[in-house]
């Protein structure tokens, strides 16, 4: 596997190594010990799946302590654009994000450390995303930052008529709007 420093400390895409041939192809999606090495310990709990057709954001989500969560994401099926905002209080790229295409056929995948609001956005018919977290969801600690944004400045890549939105995620707020938990800083990043 191939981990791929990003422009905001703690932001790693990997790249598995794919062996193919004419009966299709095998790759390693997850291998604890390289996991560990490049990128620290965590322990992951829970693996989440979804299918949404063309158009789909979902997000930009986070939790709130104590069940603030790391993310490992990845397309199984179809292509999206994966969008991670840096929301550490005193690192120097808060409020800044990166942006990475996540698809089947490139095959990588994302790694989202605690202290960041995450999400993503169809741009296939449809797609499958698949993701760990290392912590439970708590619907009561659920939060998150309105897509759309402008002080974040994200290009969805999509045009924002196309963009199909949860209820939930219609009431989001800008970040300017929220007060992010103090547990949210540098040090915090990978407990």
């Amino acid at each position: 596997m191939k981990f791929i420093k990003t422009d905001i400390e703690g932001l790693i895409i990997i790249e598995p190594k794919v062996f193919g041939d004419s009966r299709g192809y095998f790759f390693e999606s997850f291998n604890q010990r390289q996991f560990e090495e490049k990128i620290g310990p965590v322990n992951f709990v829970q693996d989440n799946e979804s299918r949404s057709s063309y158009g789909v954001l979902r997000g930009l989500h986070f939790q709130r302590p104590p069940f603030n969560q790391a993310k490992l994401v990845r397309c199984i099926e179809g292509e999206v654009l994966d969008v991670a905002v840096d929301l550490r209080k005193d690192s120097p790229t808060f409020g800044k994000h990166v942006s990475v295409v996540l698809s089947d056929q490139n095959k990588r995948q994302f790694f989202v450390p605690r202290g960041f609001a995450h999400g993503f956005v169809v741009l296939s018919k449809s797609a499958i995303f698949s993701y760990k977290v290392d912590n439970w969801y708590a619907p009561e600690h659920d939060s998150g930052i309105a897509w759309n944004d402008e002080a974040l400045a994200i290009d969805w890549n999509i045009s924002a008529e196309s963009v199909l939105l949860s209820a939930k995620d219609k009431e989001l707020k800008p970040l300017a709007g929220i007060e992010l938990p103090s547990e949210f800083t540098m040090a915090d990043y990978l407990k």
